[in-house]
């Protein structure tokens, strides 16, 4: 009789990861757990207090990866900013689920906007945005902001609806979007100036 398999806890945090992939975060279960590694549920529950502590282990590693594929500029995209913007969108329409669980499941309740985009995990993409465009961080937070509420729109509606893709079109609408939020950010500074 072979010995049986030690479930670690990064077996289970990796098939919790799976399941949040392919089914959902609402599909993370003690019994789903344990059936993608042909167990019983009593090993999932000794490694964690509860399925929420797992959920929040997986968030974490989902983040991980979300900021991984939307770092990853090396495509054929001239500009950073563009490929980082084109990323975040095909994140969502590839990895919907993932997208769900990270973006839209309360996850930032009680946050403001401002909040969220000053948040340290973000300063390899404002940094990006500044050396584009050669501001200061505030105004590559500006820019940000208001480039980030278009994409993140333009993501949602493609992670919950079978659209259609149209990186043409993305990409013109999305040039416009950043050279305005540029152009916004500058001029602020300019009219603070001459104040």
């Amino acid at each position: 009789m072979p010995p049986k398999v030690k479930i670690t806890k990064d077996m289970i945090i990796d098939a919790a990861f799976s399941i949040a992939k392919t089914e959902g975060a609402d599909k993370i279960t003690a019994r789903n757990i344990s059936e993608r590694l042909n167990c019983s549920t009593q090993p999932v529950l000794y490694h964690f207090s509860s399925i929420e502590e797992i959920k929040k282990t997986v968030y974490k590693k989902a983040d991980e990866y979300h900021s991984n594929y939307i770092m990853d500029v090396s495509h054929d995209h001239e500009d950073p900013f563009l490929a980082i913007g084109i990323n975040y969108i095909q994140f969502a329409m590839e990895e919907s689920h993932l997208f769900q669980f990270l973006f839209q499941s309360n996850e930032f309740s009680g946050s403001s906007i401002i909040e969220l985009t000053d948040s340290e995990d973000l300063m390899p993409i404002i940094s990006v945005f500044q050396k584009e465009t050669d501001v200061s961080t505030h105004e590559a937070k500006e820019i940000f902001r208001t480039i980030f509420i278009f994409i993140h729109g333009y993501a949602s509606l493609h992670a919950n609806n079978k659209m259609v893709y149209d990186e043409k079109a993305l990409i013109s609408t999305l040039t416009k979007v950043f050279y305005g939020a540029v152009y916004a950010a500058k001029q602020e500074v300019q009219d603070e100036e001459n104040l």
